[in-house]
């Protein structure tokens, strides 16, 4: 019994010195720091896109109000500068046959148009998909019966 008490006085002891000693040490700056103010030290943040070393492929090619620029990169396919970005007036929905001449949320841009992809005889399902003479477009399908 008496060796188990040695044993517990021994280990609170030097539990009590460890903390004695961490906290002794991390409480006070040295005292050339003390009599200094503290300065904030202003710290210039930089993105991950900037420190990229290459060029992203999916950035937009920036043409500033210059069509002959998006022409060249986008192959000649009815491209416009549309807020310094090329854009293709023919099938893109948010600028569709017009810069920022949107499509409604049912409709798509085909040619230059917003129209429905479920009702649309020559939209039927998907672009330029026609249905037959007389037939009918329901539900994205020709003749759905």
């Amino acid at each position: 019994m008496k060796v188990i008490n040695i044993i517990l006085t021994i280990i609170a002891v030097s539990m009590a010195l460890t903390l004695i000693l961490t906290t002794k040490t991390s409480d006070h700056p040295p005292p050339d720091k003390a009599a200094q103010p503290f300065k904030p030290v202003a710290v210039k943040r930089v993105s991950r896109f900037l420190q990229e070393k290459e060029k992203n492929p999916r950035a937009a090619d920036h043409c500033r109000k210059d069509n002959d620029v998006c022409n060249y990169i986008l192959n000649g396919r009815n491209a416009t500068c549309c807020n310094n970005k090329c854009m293709d007036l023919g099938y893109d929905s948010h600028n569709c046959g017009a810069c920022k001449k949107k499509c409604s949320f049912t409709e798509s841009c085909c040619r230059g148009e917003c129209v429905n992809l479920a009702y649309d005889k020559r939209h039927c399902g998907s672009c330029n998909n026609k249905c037959m003479p007389g037939g009918y477009c329901i539900y994205g399908m020709c003749d759905y019966a």
